[in-house]
């Protein structure tokens, strides 16, 4: 188990990245809380040893993106739907642009979000969803023809 500091220096050093990729996710402010809070708790629990900073990243967006898979599997997940909640607003872990992507298909948030947010390679990606890296590229390309559409041609990616 990771001792105080260690999770306090973990949580203040990534909150918002973690914040934001839950929040593509869940689309609620408090199901997007409840994500990061497990995310954390499972990093807690799990101490596991990191190579750098990289590696804490790429671990911790993993989790993230686990953690908001299954909590959208749960049976009253899909009986309620969340998507018409006023719940959705813009806060300090999400920017407008952010909001944009939210209306992307699943598969193209992620990828789309590591690749411009964070700054990660096509190959890095790849390697963090388990993907194949020409699918994350395609994935990329879709989602900028469908940001463009969206958008109105006022987007340059």
């Amino acid at each position: 188990m990771l001792t105080e500091q260690q999770t306090v220096t973990l949580y203040e050093r990534h909150v918002a990245m973690v914040y934001r990729v839950c929040f593509a996710y869940m689309k609620s402010s408090s199901q997007t809380e409840d994500a990061v809070q497990e995310t954390f708790i499972r990093a807690m629990t799990k101490a596991p040893s990191f190579d750098g900073r990289t590696h804490e990243q790429a671990w911790l967006l993993r989790v993230a993106t686990n953690v908001c898979k299954d909590m959208l599997k749960t049976w009253w997940r899909k009986r309620i739907s969340l998507d018409n909640s006023a719940d959705v607003a813009v806060n300090d872990h999400v920017d407008a642009t952010l909001l944009a992507v939210l209306t992307l298909p699943d598969k193209y948030k992620v990828a789309v979000y590591l690749f411009y947010y964070e700054g990660y390679a096509t190959a890095e990606i790849a390697q963090m969803c388990g993907r194949a890296e020409s699918t994350v590229r395609n994935d990329l390309s879709r989602a900028r023809r469908l940001l463009r559409t969206q958008l109105g041609g006022d987007f340059d990616a």
